[in-house]
């Protein structure tokens, strides 16, 4: 009998999809996807997460998987204290030495095993759609404690099944016809209110990307 292969951490994945740039972007040192970098994709959700901590003044955020920066670097100005979170040490590093900001912090943390800094409103942008449900539930024991949690999936279009199980890697649960929903089971997220603040149709049906605001209290 074949011996069943043992998954790798999350963190030795992270770390090989940035050595081994599998998420594209050859010409760059660190590159964190096309959905990072994509103007179609990035523009609308920059523009409402900015609107969004405008109109919640002063507020702590914490950027779980803040990956090359191309994206967070754009709300330091609108927050009290920025706390940007990744696995990936080298990438931190490389991050810290890019960007200075009074307000800005990088920390290179698992989060799902690791204690997270305190805050009051969490970007979670495309990270979950990549570990394992046990890390998922790990991760959101964590966050329940800030009052916004902001996530956004890549979902499939039309019908699907909520939350298939897979190991950490550089894909999705997109291939099994699924995508994260945290208000199902085994998840069942319940959050005070739910909104859709951003939804990106993909061309070619290669599904969604779509943002949603939990408010917890």
């Amino acid at each position: 009998m074949k011996k069943k292969k043992t998954p790798w951490p999350t963190k030795a994945v992270m770390d090989q999809i940035y050595e081994q740039k599998l998420w594209g972007g050859k010409s760059f040192d660190f590159y964190s996807g096309s959905g990072s970098h994509n103007p179609e994709i990035i523009s609308p959700y920059i523009a409402h997460i900015s609107q969004f901590l405008k109109t919640h003044s002063n507020l702590v955020v914490c950027d779980l998987g803040c990956g090359d920066f191309n994206i967070g670097k754009h709300f330091t100005q609108y927050t009290y204290q920025y706390h940007a979170i990744d696995i990936v040490e080298t990438l931190i590093n490389r991050n810290k030495k890019i960007y200075h900001k009074d307000n800005l912090e990088f920390y290179c943390l698992d989060i799902s095993k690791d204690e997270l800094p305190p805050g009051d409103c969490v970007l979670i942008r495309q990270v979950l759609q990549h570990i394992s449900n046990a890390e998922i539930k790990r991760v959101l024991k964590k966050i329940v404690t800030y009052k916004y949690i902001i996530v956004t999936e890549h979902l499939p279009t039309g019908n699907f099944t909520a939350n298939k199980d897979i190991i950490s890697s550089q894909g999705i649960r997109l291939k099994k016809n699924s995508g994260i929903n945290l208000q199902k089971e085994p998840f069942n997220l319940k959050p005070k209110t739910t909104r859709n603040i951003d939804k990106h149709i993909l061309k070619q049906d290669k599904g969604i990307i779509q943002t949603t605001l939990y408010t917890m209290f």
